[in-house]
């Protein structure tokens, strides 16, 4: 797989395209002033992402009735010489419909255990984990 950035200002405002062609607009300005998601908040959004693809595609396999799905992604940092990487990330399923809990448990544990490859590829340096609610009550 490969990727393109094509710098769009005099500034920190990039373009990336991947294969499918679709622009994803990264920056580095100031909150407020961004054009585009920071580096770090991608790398969030691409966690949370390729989960929810995951398990929603688990839970219509398995005959569930997804009527919403809606995620957040928080992630802690640490400070490694000047960087400030991840130390965690934390997702948080918000599932809505006729759900069996069993089912999404199952399919979030699928998804960040085996199938979502953002979250397997950086498992080794960052504590991922995640907790699931179903029309407002959590899973355990």
């Amino acid at each position: 797989m490969k990727v393109t950035l094509d710098r769009i200002n005099d500034d920190y405002l990039f373009e990336a395209k991947g294969p499918t062609g679709a622009s994803v607009f990264i920056d580095n300005a100031p909150e407020g002033e961004a054009k585009g998601a920071s580096p770090m908040e991608v790398l969030l959004m691409s966690v949370g992402s390729c989960s929810a693809i995951d398990v929603i595609s688990i839970l219509k396999k398995r005959r569930q009735q997804i009527d919403g799905y809606h995620i957040e992604v928080e992630g802690s940092r640490k400070k490694v010489k000047e960087a400030k990487p991840f130390e965690a990330i934390h997702v948080k399923i918000f599932l809505e419909g006729d759900i069996a809990p069993a089912k999404a448990k199952r399919a979030a544990a699928l998804s960040f255990d085996k199938y979502c490859s953002v979250s397997i590829s950086i498992e080794e340096s960052v504590q991922v984990s995640h907790q699931i609610l179903i029309n407002g009550h959590e899973v355990l």
